[in-house]
């Protein structure tokens, strides 16, 4: 699976829609870490709460972001449209969520990663999921 999607980033098909795909999600990644260290650094909560809290709000980001550029050519629209969209890359995402808070509670309890480090690489990894089921569910 993460062969095929490597592959799939340089030629393909779905080539764009995928490069578009990592592009959203690298923005969002970025300010998923930001949220996280604001929640964590400066106002004191748990890491794994900030993470949760820093995921819902990108999740939003990336479903703006995507359906409007990288899934154009099935772009969800219209208001019922758009939210039947909206809760089902939220369910999609919703339940990576585990996969990227198991990441990264391993990573920084028994790896001794930086918590901002940590979720980056759990973002990576959780990411072939997402599009997996994203591109075959949400706008599929």
């Amino acid at each position: 699976m993460v062969r095929g999607f490597l592959r799939n980033l340089q030629s393909g098909p779905i080539t764009p829609q995928l490069r578009r795909f990592v592009f959203v999600g690298s923005v969002a990644a970025g300010v998923q870490i930001v949220l996280l260290w604001m929640f964590v650094d400066k106002a004191g909560l748990n890491y794994l709460f900030g993470a949760v809290i820093a995921i819902e709000l990108t999740i939003l980001l990336q479903y703006f972001l995507n359906n409007a550029w990288t899934f154009q050519t099935s772009q969800n629209t219209g208001p019922n449209e758009y939210l039947i969209g909206l809760l089902k890359t939220n369910i999609v995402r919703g339940t990576a969520i585990p996969i990227q808070l198991g990441i990264l509670f391993l990573l920084v309890n028994w790896g001794d990663v930086l918590y901002l480090l940590a979720n980056a690489v759990a973002i990576a990894i959780s990411g072939v999921y997402r599009y997996t089921l994203d591109a075959r569910w949400t706008w599929g």
